[in-house]
């Protein structure tokens, strides 16, 4: 399968330099889905980390690269074994962006006269285009990523919950001592419902408090 041509646009001649160097650097030769999965993830919790702690926008441009390399480094793969390609990729993204949001577009692509949807009606359309397209789809919980962190994946959890309409009632867990992790985690879970209801992101808020953690710890003592 040919590859995309460099059209002399940005994502053209990137495209052309991914395609090179996998053909003349052995290092990116050798990469895999697989082997890039580690940097994926890590080049995703760095735009996250970019964005939380307010650094500059260059340094976000820079990060937002890093993932988009992942993306192409992807596409390319597939397109060596002829699956799809970086095209593909976009085309189909956009796709999902008309179908899922019909209080933007009409079926062809083309605006809507008006926009009159509230945020919770995008999300109930949102909600039913996506049972659309999966109905064999009955467990609420199904496609949550396994690998989400803990407080993320609970968080995820509860909002498709209560989506799907199961929303429960949780009794508040007194805070520790903990005889076991069960009740650590019974806990935790309480705390992300606690969350979830007050429309707060459980992972994020942990994760600013590790790093005003970590800015406010005292500098170790000199050696005597």
């Amino acid at each position: 399968m040919a590859s995309e041509a460099d059209d002399g646009s940005p994502v053209g001649e990137l495209l052309s330099t991914i395609a090179s160097l996998r053909e003349h650097c052995p290092w990116m030769g050798a990469l895999t889905h697989a082997s890039l999965v580690e940097y994926l993830l890590e080049e995703a919790y760095e735009v996250a980390e970019t964005i939380e702690a307010r650094h500059p926008d260059a340094e976000l441009l820079g990060e937002l690269g890093d993932v988009l390399l992942q993306v192409v480094l992807h596409a390319r793969l597939a397109e060596e074994r002829g699956a799809f390609r970086f095209d593909d990729v976009a085309r189909g993204l956009r796709a999902k962006m008309v179908r899922r949001n019909p209080h933007v577009f009409r079926p062809d692509g083309s605006l809507q006269e008006a926009f009159p949807a509230t945020v919770t009606e995008i999300v109930e359309k949102w909600d039913a285009v996506k049972r659309a397209e999966r109905p064999e789809r009955r467990d609420p919980f199904e496609g949550i990523p396994q690998a989400l962190p803990a407080l993320a994946r609970a968080q995820k959890s509860i909002d498709r919950a209560a989506r799907a309409g199961c929303r429960e009632s949780r009794p508040p867990v007194e805070a520790g001592p903990f005889a076991s992790e069960d009740e650590l985690g019974e806990l935790l879970l309480a705390v992300v419902y606690s969350a979830h209801g007050s429309g707060l992101d459980a992972e994020r808020a942990l994760r600013g408090a590790v790093r005003r953690y970590q800015e406010q710890a005292p500098p170790p003592a000199a050696p005597g």
